[in-house]
């Protein structure tokens, strides 16, 4: 097979930062997509149906000329947060789900939910008006070891919160473990995940052998190799209950490459790609249709995309750096020659 072509993807879980970083972020995620989640973790964070409406003009100021890509945008859900605010946000039509983070988990976290049953009257009511929850599904006490946080938050959390919220629409993002795997599969059609291109490219060996490679740095981070091996069997599957989501998430090289260096992968140079040279190594191109392009949408009850994409076999090198807000990051594979390319 030379050339594959599939529906128009989307990208189910993105970050764009803002601002000036908007100018290359969203070009970026317009590459290839029709659509993309846009995560809510901005300082201030994303908490109301009127800050989300001004990111997203923000947003869309920035789309490139002739694009139809569109932002889905997502609310941050605190312990503050109000079922008024989620009825606003399911009738105002731009807003696709609310996001889990615990508090501290990850990168502009601080403001996230400190204790899951604070949210009671929230889930009720996205339950009720058929909002998804997004989770970032890791505890953050200081007695659970690192890797093993996504485990730990299935069985000290979300194994009651499926129980209490049985109609409850939940994305499992960014998933990195069998463990995150097998209960996925054994839930309702409710329950879905998305998958990265780091955690199906990599494992935690490449971040650490022969030197720490910062840049391999994310949250959730990556896990050991029969952890990659399962979500790899999950996403080239089939199963309708695992999709596309890059998480990509930009930095300056500086922020990265630091003594305490930020989490995050930067993708969305290549993130089709990269996900053409998993599925093509597993022997599965036939699948990826069927995760980039229509798992989410019917998930979360949208259309497929009226367009299509070509993906052509043909050898190139990534970039070694990408302009970003002023200075540059360090994009995910950076350097590495990739087989597929996207005919643009």
């Amino acid at each position: 097979m030379d050339q594959l072509s599939i529906i128009q993807p989307d990208d189910w879980h993105l970050h764009l930062r803002d601002d000036e970083a908007l100018k290359t972020t969203v070009p970026a995620a317009a590459r290839g997509f029709g659509r993309g989640i846009i995560m809510p973790n901005l300082t201030p964070p994303t908490t109301t149906v009127a800050r989300a409406a001004a990111y997203r003009e923000r947003i869309l100021a920035q789309r490139p000329k002739n694009s139809n890509w569109q932002p889905l945008m997502v609310l941050y859900l605190t312990d503050n947060t109000s079922p008024d605010e989620i009825r606003a946000a399911k009738e105002c039509g731009f807003i696709y789900g609310c996001k889990y983070y615990p508090a501290g988990a990850t990168t502009n976290s601080d403001s996230g939910v400190t204790d899951l049953n604070k949210l009671h009257e929230v889930l009720e009511t996205m339950q009720e008006v058929g909002m998804v929850l997004q989770l970032h599904g890791e505890v953050t006490s200081d007695d659970t070891d690192i890797f093993d946080r996504e485990a730990v938050f299935i069985e000290r959390h979300l194994r009651s919160l499926v129980q209490h919220y049985p109609r409850l629409n939940i994305i499992f993002e960014h998933i990195t473990t069998q463990q995150a795997v097998d209960f996925v599969l054994s839930g309702g059609d409710n329950i879905a995940a998305t998958i990265t291109p780091q955690h199906l490219l990599y494992n935690r060996n490449h971040m650490l052998v022969g030197g720490i490679r910062p840049h391999l740095f994310c949250l959730p981070i990556l896990k050991r190799d029969i952890h990659q091996q399962a979500l790899i069997a999950a996403a080239t599957s089939g199963n309708k209950k695992f999709f596309l989501g890059t998480d990509s998430a930009p930095h300056i090289q500086g922020r990265k490459e630091s003594a305490c260096g930020c989490a995050g992968c930067f993708s969305h140079h290549a993130a089709i790609e990269l996900y053409a040279e998993v599925f093509d190594q597993a022997g599965a191109l036939d699948k990826l249709e069927v995760f980039a392009s229509k798992n989410g949408p019917d998930f979360y009850s949208l259309p497929y995309s009226s367009h299509s994409i070509l993906l052509k076999r043909e050898p190139w090198q990534l970039p070694m750096a990408v302009a970003f807000d002023n200075s540059q990051l360090i994009p995910l594979a950076a350097g590495t020659t990739l087989n597929w390319k996207l005919s643009l």
